[in-house]
């Protein structure tokens, strides 16, 4: 375990693997959600009592809930511990971003929130040149540098004060991100992707708002509209 923030307001613990060769086992408790920084991984699930193994490579991702085991390869693991999320593979992730995000960066949702409110994984890309304006988030984040090279520059004091710290960003380095820490990317003549994970989402479906619902019509009338019909509670 690189960082346990169990006892933090989104109960998270932060893990990773490399290339030791011994397998990285996670117990059952939350969600993992993972990413491969290099070379190849296994990836293995429990489910129904069979070992479910999936073979993902470089700039792969995925979201596990429950037990999970990793080998092979490097990479990171956070475990979202009271979330539980559904099973997804994905990537390699793409050049750019598929969202515009700020001062020329762009920016990619790759696991979303299952419902509004859910954690998410996200690609960010920053082209060469970039001068992020300095910013804040209400929640942690944590992140890999995937490629490419920059730096952050966060103030010596937590309420935004203070001298510049510059903190270089090469392929694998981790870091964390406290809520409402002050701080802000940079590129010269490189480029530079991070896959950031969040805690917390203010998108998503909901139970009022969601595609099924609202595409769901009754003599010309959304579903959603319709309250007698709409489903009460999930069993």
């Amino acid at each position: 375990m690189l960082r346990d923030l169990s006892q933090t307001q989104h109960p998270t613990r932060l893990y990773g693997w490399g290339y030791t060769g011994e397998t990285l086992n996670l117990s059952g408790k939350g969600t993992y959600f993972g990413f491969v920084v290099d070379g190849q991984t296994d990836v293995i699930s429990y489910h129904a009592g069979f070992e479910l193994a999936f073979t993902l490579t470089k700039g792969m991702y995925f979201s596990v809930p429950g037990a999970v085991s990793v080998r092979g390869g490097c990479g990171i693991a956070i475990a979202s511990l009271n979330y539980r999320g559904m099973f997804m593979i994905g990537g390699p992730i793409e050049e750019r971003g598929r969202l515009r995000y700020m001062d020329g960066c762009s920016d990619s949702l790759l696991i979303p929130p299952t419902i509004k409110g859910d954690p998410c994984l996200n690609h960010l890309h920053f082209p060469p040149g970039i001068s992020q304006t300095r910013h804040t988030h209400p929640s942690i984040r944590i992140g890999v540098v995937t490629k490419g090279e920059g730096h952050c520059e966060v103030p010596e004091n937590e309420d935004g004060t203070g001298g510049i710290v510059e903190i270089p960003l090469i392929p694998g380095q981790i870091f964390i991100i406290p809520p409402e820490g002050h701080h802000s990317f940079f590129t010269r003549d490189s480029r530079l992707d991070i896959v950031a994970y969040h805690p917390d989402s203010d998108i998503g479906p909901t139970h009022d708002d969601h595609p099924m619902i609202n595409r769901t019509y009754v003599n010309g009338i959304s579903a959603r509209e319709i309250d007698k019909i709409r489903t009460k509670s999930i069993v």
